[in-house]
């Protein structure tokens, strides 16, 4: 099993819970980041997704909430020999003029590679819109893409 293929598991199935309830799985997953069982799943939780799937696997993972720690983890690809199988793509986040991948310690977005199409890449990862999604992003918006095997 590959880390792209178990975490299409998940793709419609985990969504955040409104209001005082809490999806225990995105708690689960913020808890492997160190944030606890007593986080809610309105934090961002992007990262923790990943730490989940790449823990069910025993693969390399940041232990971290933060996404742009995983910029310090693996191998770095290029997105032109990015493979779906086990590559992580690291974000900007929000708008305006953001630091470059060299800054750990700022917004970002994370999630797992899942194909290039034209301008886009696509990111199969956790709390987009609220839950585990494919989305597009712009490549211009990437950071790097790390392979963990």
């Amino acid at each position: 099993m590959t880390l792209f293929t178990h975490a299409q598991r998940y793709v419609g199935e985990v969504q955040e819970r409104p209001g005082a309830q809490d999806h225990p799985l995105i708690v689960w997953w913020l808890s492997l980041c160190r944030m606890g069982f007593d986080a809610h799943d309105e934090v961002p939780w992007c990262s923790a997704f990943v730490n989940g799937m790449a823990w069910d696997l025993r693969l390399p993972r940041t232990k971290s909430a933060a996404a742009r720690s995983w910029l310090a983890i693996g191998t770095a690809v290029v997105p032109e020999f990015a493979k779906a199988e086990a590559d992580v793509v690291i974000l900007k986040r929000g708008g305006g003029n953001q630091p470059g991948p060299d800054v750990l310690a700022a917004p970002g977005h994370v999630g797992l590679f899942a194909g290039l199409e034209g301008t886009t890449v696509l990111v199969l990862g956790g709390n987009q819109g609220n839950g585990v999604t494919i989305a597009r992003f712009s490549r211009d918006q990437v950071l790097g893409i790390r392979r963990l095997v």
